[in-house]
């Protein structure tokens, strides 16, 4: 697991049993779809939905993010990472 994420993760799993545990991994995945699919959905309706597309994007892959990091998928970790580098670049030129 990658150790700069670590404290993330802890706080995730503080007082909560493997069943809890796998509810919140579902909860992170599910919430972060919704989000992704919101994202395409402001696309869909073009230049008016700028910039609420690039947030619901950027929200949606932090919540991706927490889960990779939780179940240590490394490969969908640089996904994240690069997606979020990206959408955080699109944030500062739509809100400067």
């Amino acid at each position: 697991m990658c150790r700069a994420f670590f404290w993330l993760d802890q706080i995730f799993k503080i007082g909560y049993n493997n069943n809890m545990k796998l509810e919140i991994n579902e909860i992170l995945q599910w919430t972060g779809a919704v989000f992704i699919i919101a994202g395409h959905s402001l696309n869909a309706v073009g230049p008016a939905a700028y910039p609420w597309n690039i947030l619901a994007f950027f929200l949606g892959t932090i919540l991706f993010m927490a889960w990779t990091i939780r179940v240590a998928n490394k490969p969908q970790l640089m996904v994240n990472v690069v997606a979020l580098g990206i959408g955080a670049s699109g944030l500062v030129k739509a809100f400067g």
